[in-house]
């Protein structure tokens, strides 16, 4: 049995140039129905037929393929999905990645879980480079994405990285490179390394142990459309350098959203998530310790980025920053850039908001360092929390624009420690107090009791920033989430107060039927004795795509996927649920 699943895995090349074929023509009718909107039963149909290409490769004990190597990565094809089981001890071995799938049939490699839940481990230490593969820079990464020559060099995309425990990219650990040498880690090396890539995911890894966690360059600007989900990233750098990060980040369009940073190595220098992106958004991420908890600088390597629209305006909302006692800068975030070429410095406006901020500094905390007085910062609806007395906070370091509004802070904070070469603009509607009423501070847990001074007190998400930008999730301990209701005003920081747990809504949750679901073009919300008031429909990035107010929806025009749906009655009852489209 096991020759002939080994047999059934293996793609002739004619296969393959029918797969490519049938590929591209598949994209040219798909954007055709998309167009003319032909029923959705057509294209459900036209998918079968592509996936009968696609082959599932499965790697592990008891399964067709024993080890990575034998995975044919020189040749994967759209919709290919690679299946690596945890076995007892970890997988060494080290690979890149240089293939491109579709929007609809991503190349995917996807960790499964052993007994307990534990991931598959990819172990840097002692790995071998697989089979059939050639590529340079391998002391930089364990899996590496881009930048080869078998396969031939090209533009890694459509690419999902999912459920891997990936370690142990540094010196002093060695690896047996694709020309069976042995070599060191370079410093900079990465559990991820990303040299070029676009529309990639990384999605639920464990990555650690590393001088990077994720390392991602922005290749001229060829690297776009990034997505880092729900990922638990902790115990890189490297002891004694500051260059070496949690994360470092290049790209166009890149989005941090639900995960967990943990702590650096301990005696490394560098920051927690250190990006230097066109079009960052950094949103409902718990991020504790380093250096800085942000380091958002410019993209000193890279004129396309600079250049790029979206270079000087970054997004961070929904967060956890957590600033333990003596960890480093006592700088929260810096935004502007480092590299000494002001020119190339972001100049734009950070949108900070609906954050909470935690500092367990016996000494000074400051919120923000802004480089130049072209740095704009828009502070507002952040719950700011500092053990020391308030006068031990200030907002700011020294230049740069800040306007606050609807912020809670300690009575007593200060605009700068300093005298400023910026300016502070505080706008109204910033509260001050001892205490803003956390759930449970001591075990982390920074929801609201009922009593907080935070509830109802967040001022209204600008106009400029919606609907994209709205505050639509909360992060969940650890790397979960879900979907923020508001009942009122919206609350001060990452966490909505819900009475909720209450009871009414849970009895209106139980009283909900969609049907059907999964859904092809339409579904129908029954409330069964509440009156509807209105359906909001958001993707899986958190943002609305569509507001109906009817029980009938129709959703033809969204892509497949996963979506969730806030049904409000017009009692102001809410619910959320999720829903699948075909």
């Amino acid at each position: 049995m096991k020759n002939i699943n080994n047999k059934i895995q293996i793609i002739s090349i004619e296969t393959i140039n029918q797969h490519t074929v049938i590929n591209n023509l598949f994209n040219k009718i798909y954007f055709q129905i998309k167009k003319k909107m032909y029923k959705s039963a057509v294209f459900i149909l036209l998918i079968f037929s592509l996936q009968s290409y696609a082959t599932d490769y499965h790697v592990g004990p008891e399964q067709p393929l024993a080890t990575i190597s034998e995975v044919p990565w020189s040749t994967l094809q759209a919709g290919d999905r690679v299946y690596i089981y945890w076995k007892a001890d970890s997988y060494k071995e080290k690979w890149v990645i240089n293939r491109e799938g579709t929007g609809i049939n991503p190349i995917e490699i996807i960790g499964m879980n052993g007994p307990e839940g534990q991931q598959p481990v990819i172990d840097g230490n002692g790995a071998v480079t697989v089979n059939g593969v050639n590529f340079w820079n391998e002391s930089r990464g364990v899996i590496k994405i881009g930048g080869s020559n078998i396969p031939a060099d090209g533009l890694p995309a459509y690419i999902i990285i999912d459920n891997l425990e990936i370690r142990s990219g540094r010196p002093p650990y060695q690896f047996t490179n694709d020309n069976n040498q042995t070599e060191t880690y370079a410093d900079n090396a990465a559990a991820v390394y990303v040299e070029k890539a676009a529309n990639l995911t990384i999605r639920n890894c464990t990555l650690h142990d590393s001088g990077n966690g994720i390392f991602i360059g922005a290749y001229d600007g060829q690297t776009e459309n990034i997505l880092i989900e729900n990922n638990y990233i902790y115990d890189n750098g490297i002891v004694g350098s500051i260059y070496q990060h949690n994360t470092y980040t290049s790209a166009i369009n890149l989005t941090y959203q639900f995960n967990h940073f943990g702590f650096l190595k301990s005696g490394a220098g560098g920051n927690n998530l250190k990006d230097r992106s066109a079009g960052l958004v950094v949103r409902y991420n718990w991020i504790e310790s380093g250096n800085r908890q942000l380091d958002l600088v410019d993209a000193e390597d890279s004129e396309v980025l600079v250049n790029h629209p979206d270079y000087n305006t970054t997004h961070v909302y929904g967060n956890i920053l957590i600033e333990p006692d003596d960890a480093g800068n006592s700088q929260i975030v810096h935004y502007g850039g480092d590299s000494g070429t002001t020119d190339d410095y972001r100049k734009g406006n950070l949108y900070f908001y609906n954050n909470t901020v935690i500092s367990t500094r016996t000494g000074n905390t400051t919120l923000m360092r802004l480089s130049t007085n072209d740095e704009t910062a828009h502070v507002f609806n952040n719950v700011i929390y500092t053990s020391a007395s308030g006068d031990r906070f200030a907002v700011t370091n020294d230049n740069g624009i800040l306007n606050m509004h609807h912020n809670w802070l300690k009575t007593g904070w200060q605009d700068c420690h300093g005298t400023p070469s910026g300016v502070v603009y505080d706008l109204g509607n910033n509260l001050t107090g001892s205490d803003p009423l956390f759930e449970n501070f001591t075990d982390q847990n920074f929801k609201l009791q009922n009593n907080s001074p935070l509830i109802d007190q967040g001022g209204e998400i600008p106009a400029i920033l919606l609907p994209e930008h709205n505050v639509s999730f909360e992060y969940v301990k650890h790397t979960g989430s879900k979907i923020r209701l508001v009942s009122g005003s919206l609350d001060i920081g990452a966490f909505e107060y819900t009475s909720g747990s209450s009871v009414n809504n849970l009895t209106f949750d139980n009283k909900i039927s969609i049907i059907p679901n999964p859904v092809y073009d339409a579904f129908t919300v029954d409330l069964d004795d509440e009156i509807l008031d209105r359906v909001v429909i958001y993707n899986n990035l958190g943002q609305q795509v569509k507001v109906v107010y009817s029980n009938e929806v129709n959703i033809s025009n969204l892509n497949t996927g996963i979506y969730f749906i806030k049904i409000t009655s017009e009692s102001g009852k809410a619910s959320v649920k999720k829903i699948i489209k075909h």
